[in-house]
């Protein structure tokens, strides 16, 4: 095994010479760097084959890039530039959200995420006609829309989207978001994690798959991986101590990012997850989605206070009167923001909470 309990993935090319694509996609095997980058700079909009998704593609990145995405990279640099040197960054209730794991956390060398969205595979583009590739991109370009506008997903809206097209699944909004950010995919792997908390090698699915690691290369040219486990953060689903929690310890108790997580947390059936983000990470960053703050004021941590918490939006019920209080109270030394985050996509009316360990 390798640091970190990953174990060793040997690049290999398929039976049929590398075509990534043939029939459906064996992720358990290393695949041919130059096929699955073709792949991911197509669904970015990178690829001049398909000039509509092209020129669409171009359109929702420079409204990320003018509305948010420079200015998150911007302030997570003035303001959490401590945390950001942490090796590894642990996203739980992401979804395929690589997008801002990346604003927010550029030089990790390991991104974990998680969702119930399943990891399908994709299938050989050869097969497909003209019709249908023209189709999985408008699907995927829409299912993208939301978070690239909005900054967040809907989730509903967007299983719906992906499950409407051939390329289905949280695979192709990864690959687009990696492409899309400078990087250069070089394999993609079937993963699961072991009784003992090591990502093994799952071989091959033609189903939903447990988990992926995609091996790629930022435009440094430092090798990175991005994990994504389909993975129920419920009590039910998640144990402390468990295998899925132990894996991320062992990749040195990196710091978490919550955004857009449905309040989950502000009920007793989601306890273990809000206790570990609380006892065990070396920081927090989070929108008022994630761990209610009553429980972050009586956590020990520093906390720091940014934009300004009026109420969440109306399909939520967990309004948070303490922390409208904290920030009037004049306790915090509460900084501006001039971008939305997550449900709270006005400026305006944002608010982001930094906890760390004294």
């Amino acid at each position: 095994m390798t640091p970190g309990g990953i174990a060793t993935v040997r690049r290999a090319e398929s039976s049929t010479g590398g075509n990534l694509f043939s029939g459906a996609l064996e992720l358990g095997l290393s695949t041919r760097s130059s096929a699955i980058n073709d792949v991911a700079r197509l669904f970015a909009g990178l690829d001049a084959s398909h000039p509509h998704h092209q020129q669409q593609m171009q359109a929702l990145w420079q409204s990320h890039e003018g509305s948010r995405g420079q200015r998150v990279r911007s302030w997570a640099s003035s303001n959490i530039r401590d945390l950001q040197g942490h090796r590894a960054l642990f996203y739980p209730f992401s979804g395929p959200d690589y997008l801002f794991a990346h604003d927010l956390f550029p030089h990790a060398e390991t991104y974990i995420l998680c969702g119930l969205e399943p990891a399908e595979p994709l299938p050989d583009l050869q097969t497909l006609s003209p019709g249908e590739i023209s189709a999985g991109l408008d699907n995927l370009r829409t299912a993208l829309s939301s978070i690239m506008q909005a900054g967040y997903f809907v989730t509903v809206d967007m299983r719906r989207d992906l499950q409407a097209s051939r390329f289905r699944g949280v695979l192709p909004i990864l690959l687009a978001f990696l492409a899309r950010t400078g990087a250069t995919v070089d394999s993609v792997d079937i993963m699961r994690i072991d009784g003992a908390g090591n990502a093994v090698l799952a071989g091959a699915s033609r189903g939903s798959a447990p988990g992926l690691m995609i091996r790629y290369r930022s435009g440094f040219g430092g090798m990175k991986r991005l994990f994504y486990f389909r993975q129920d953060l419920s009590n039910s689903g998640t144990r402390p101590g468990g295998p899925f929690l132990t894996f991320v310890a062992k990749q040195g108790y990196p710091p978490a990012l919550v955004k857009s997580a449905s309040y989950l947390m502000h009920g007793d059936s989601f306890s273990t997850i809000r206790n570990y983000l609380v006892r065990s990470t070396s920081g927090l960053v989070q929108d008022p989605s994630g761990v209610p703050w009553r429980t972050l004021a009586n956590s020990g941590l520093s906390l720091s206070l940014y934009g300004n918490y009026q109420s969440t939006i109306s399909i939520f019920s967990q309004q948070q009167p303490d922390l409208r209080a904290a920030y009037q109270s004049g306790s915090y030394s509460v900084q501006p923001v001039d971008f939305g985050f997550g449900y709270l996509y006005y400026p305006d009316r944002t608010s982001i909470i930094v906890a760390r360990r004294r």
